[in-house]
Parts: C-alpha cells; structure tokens; sequence
C-alpha cells in the first residue's frame, strides 16, 4: 500500500468518523459524549463545525478516533462469549463510563 493510499483511506476514516460523531451530537449531546469519549466543550465544537472545517481537519495524516478498548478489562468484557448480551452490554457501558469519569477528573486536576 503506497504512502498515498494510507493517506488517503486515514482522511475518508476521519471525516466518516466526524460526521458520524457530529451526527450523534446533534441528536442527544449527553449520550454522545459517553459513546464517542468527548467533554462537553469538545462536544460543542464538533456540533459548531461547518463541513469545509471537518474536510480539512479529516484531511491530517493521523487518525483522529482513538480506540477506547486500550484497558484489559474493557477489552476482556467485550471479547466474553455472546450468550449474555444484555449484561455484556450494561457492563461494558458502565466500564466505557468510568473510564470517561477518570478522563474528566485527571483532566480537572490538571
């Protein structure tokens, strides 16, 4: 794969990511911020974002989403076996929103 293809497949994964995320934004902010990992005035600057500013920030050579599943525990709960969804998912949903409480209090001391 060339230096030109990774680019660009890193810009298309960046502005489907934003446009996702401005969506989600849009319609219901708070549950938004857990899914995507955002603080709120990320949140308002992805909603005031106008396309031509997503294109040209989704344009980086860096992939801008992060993955969320960087903790053992997390990542162990999502790989369990399939039998227990509804449980498997209210579990992973409060670790994903302990994680975001971690995040916010470090960023707050800082």
């Amino acid at each position: 794969m060339t230096t030109a293809n990774v680019s660009k497949e890193i810009a298309d994964l960046n502005l489907t990511y934003m446009l996702l995320a401005q969506k989600l934004l849009r319609e219901d902010k708070a549950a938004a911020m857990l899914r995507l990992g955002t603080s709120p005035e990320m949140a308002d600057l992805l909603i005031g974002m106008s396309l031509p500013e997503l294109i040209r920030i989704a344009s980086s050579n860096f992939v801008l989403c992060a993955f969320r599943l960087d903790e053992l525990p997390i990542f162990r709960t999502v790989m369990q076996g399939t039998g227990q969804g509804a449980l498997q998912q209210a579990h992973l949903s409060i670790l994903l929103a302990g994680a975001q409480n971690q995040l916010a209090s470090a960023g707050a001391a800082d």
